[in-house]
């Protein structure tokens, strides 16, 4: 497997144990090591376990973070989503900003990204995408 950057939908599956992406994640951590994250995708598991007031899932999350890999948000990362985002929006296509900063922290890294939502990432040239939820 390529180098891959975990986005949050993949991560939230991963926790509810959906067994095709419990695999997928087992199969990349056995090769890498860890699991990569970004800095935008632990503040959404983080912001929306802490917002439903889920401290049982807010412990496996942060359990799982310690031991894994939380990629920041460097100017490299985003000088590309910045790139993107105008790139799209002059094609009349624009993506939300946090899918562009994950988007960009991907590229800055050279990885792939690990994701269900190939709508919005698959329309951004130079992203490599993989649905692990398949």
């Amino acid at each position: 497997m390529n180098p891959t950057l975990v986005d949050s939908d993949i991560l939230s599956r991963f926790f509810r144990n959906d067994p095709k992406v419990v695999e997928k994640v087992r199969v990349y951590v056995e090769e890498h090591g860890v699991v990569s994250l970004s800095i935008v995708s632990y503040y959404e598991i983080l912001s929306g376990l802490q917002y439903r007031d889920a401290g049982r899932q807010l412990n496996a999350f942060l359990a799982f973070a310690s031991i894994h890999r939380i990629l920041p948000l460097t100017l490299a990362a985003a000088d590309h989503a910045a790139r993107l985002y105008a790139l799209m929006r002059k094609e009349g296509t624009p993506v939300d900003d946090i899918d562009l900063l994950i988007a960009g922290i991907a590229l800055a890294n050279g990885m792939a990204i690990a994701t269900h939502n190939v709508s919005h990432f698959g329309r951004l040239p130079g992203v490599i995408v993989q649905d692990w939820s398949l």
